[in-house]
């Protein structure tokens, strides 16, 4: 602001000078052309006259008399200091009057002044005047000059007369240049004020929105106590005020939720650690009547048997729940060490293999043949894993499912891929939310809490790894796990494509959209 004010500035200044300048100068030069004008036309005038007095040029006191005539005409005004006059006299053959003229005062060398355009003018028979710079050889140096020639009539039978007058304008150029120089330094202040003026200005409004966007910073750093301080009853003090009232409005809020996430937290925690007894001793009946249920009436054994199926769920669920808890408490801690991916992939299809043969799905692993090793926390990876396999074969409807190991540098990445059902548009940002089922109603072979992909995605990111989700619908699905090679390690890419390469590429940032959407899951 004040860079652009002081350019403004400086041309509207700069303009406005130089008009006043250049008028003053031309008022200047007007007057003093005005005034000498009149003179030189009474000058001519009288020249005539004293000239025809003179019967003769060859008169022997002719250079006299019109030596005399030069002074007078010089010396008619008591201001007329520094006026020259000369006389030229033009193909007169008396040899009493010198070719070059005569000059008063004596001394001065007028033809450095007389230019050759203003001597064709006078000889033309008309009188002109021009502006010169010279140095005529007296006393004042080089000076500005306002020259008039005029031709003079005279009865003499031979030559012609001109007459020339030069009037000194140093006074009036001098007075210009003071002007010029006046107007330069009231301009320059006159910027520099109203740079001062802009910059305080600025300075004023500035530094309360500086003051709010501290303030904001901190609020979002988690300073929920930090507040604008309110001085005055302008705008800029109601805005303050304003600022106030939202962070106070913000901090009952957040300190609000965070209560309420607290009580939730607890009672979660609290519910999942009560429900661990009565469960175990309601898991000891239901074993021990599972163990007899062959002693039972067919009804009362499949009784049994659904009630041990269900505690098996009711114990995951339980399982789910405190993991959910540590999580939400930040008390879940990574303990990584160098492990072979590739075992731990193996691991996890073998164990899965019988499932996938009673839901008569091909479960294929594609992986490098050397180990890759990473520093990774082996049972968590393969909890995730788990989850992903386990959910592809639930939604595969008897097609292959596909489990892909890529490594780099930097990273290493795993991608579970079914051509199943597939995801509808925006089910991507859905699928790590807690308790979230694409379709409720559908029968499930493993798992079944609606926890799994939400513990798996904070288990991902303990891991400072992404977990991605794609899918379309009729073409399946598939998830993307990527994990840096060294513990605590940051992502720049990953060695595997979140969307699968036998569909067409996706347009320009769809893997980034994709890659935000899972994060922010």
């Amino acid at each position: 602001m004040v860079t652009i004010t002081l350019l403004s500035s400086s041309v509207l200044v700069g303009g406005f000078g130089y008009l006043v300048a250049k008028r003053s100068n031309d008022a200047l030069l007007r007057g003093a052309e005005h005034e000498a004008e009149q003179r030189f036309d009474n000058g001519v005038v009288d020249a005539t006259e004293q000239l025809n007095i003179m019967l003769t040029a060859e008169d022997p006191k002719i250079q006299q008399d019109i030596t005399l005539l030069l002074s007078s005409l010089a010396g008619q005004r008591a201001d007329a200091s520094g006026v020259v006059v000369a006389m030229r006299f033009k193909d007169e053959p008396a040899r009493t009057l010198p070719s070059e003229g005569l000059v008063w005062p004596v001394g001065h060398d007028v033809g450095k002044a007389v230019t050759k355009e203003l001597e064709d003018d006078v000889m033309a028979g008309g009188s002109s005047h021009q502006y010169v710079t010279a140095d005529l050889g007296g006393d004042d140096g080089q000076s500005t000059y306002l020259v008039y020639g005029s031709p003079v009539p005279t009865r003499w039978k031979h030559g012609s007369v001109q007459l020339y007058y030069l009037f000194p304008v140093d006074s009036q150029m001098a007075i210009a240049d003071d002007i010029r120089s006046t107007i330069n330094y009231i301009g320059a202040a006159l910027v520099l004020l109203l740079g001062v003026v802009t910059a305080l200005v600025t300075r004023a409004t500035v530094s309360p929105v500086r003051v709010a966007a501290r303030t904001a910073q901190r609020l979002s750093a988690g300073l929920l106590d930090q507040r604008m301080t309110v001085k005055g009853e302008d705008e800029l003090a109601l805005l303050a005020d304003a600022f106030n009232q939202m962070a106070a409005n913000l901090q009952r809020q957040i300190v609000r939720l965070e209560e309420m996430s607290r009580l939730q937290r607890r009672f979660t925690s609290d519910v999942s650690h009560e429900l661990r007894t009565p469960l175990t001793t309601v898991r000891m009946a239901a074993d021990l009547i599972h163990s007899e249920r062959d002693s039972f009436e067919p009804a009362v054994a499949r009784s049994a048997e659904l009630l041990l199926g269900e505690l098996d769920r009711f114990e995951e669920l339980l399982t789910d729940l405190l993991e959910i808890s540590r999580f939400d408490a930040g008390f879940a801690m990574l303990d990584a060490e160098p492990t072979d991916l590739v075992t731990v992939v193996r691991r996890v299809t073998e164990r899965l293999e019988p499932v996938a043969e009673r839901l008569n799905v091909s479960l294929e692993l594609v992986a490098p043949d050397p180990p890759v090793i990473a520093e990774i926390d082996g049972r968590r990876v393969e909890r995730i894993l788990r989850n992903l396999v386990g959910n592809a074969l639930d939604h595969a409807e008897g097609r292959p499912v596909v489990v892909t190991l890529g490594v780099d540098n930097r990273a290493v990445a795993i991608t579970v891929r079914d051509f199943g059902v597939g995801l509808k548009a925006g089910e991507d940002k859905l699928v790590f939310n807690r308790f979230w089922r694409a379709d409720p109603s559908r029968a499930r072979q493993t798992g079944g809490t609606g926890l799994g992909l939400s513990i798996s995605l904070e288990d991902a990111r303990l891991h400072g790894g992404w977990l991605e989700a794609w899918g379309a619908p009729g073409r399946g699905a598939q998830f993307r796990l990527t994990l840096p090679v060294r513990a605590g390690g940051r992502l720049a890419g990953s060695p595997l494509p979140l969307v699968p390469t036998d569909l067409p590429a996706p347009r320009d940032g769809a893997e980034d959209r994709v890659r935000q959407q899972g994060a922010a899951a």
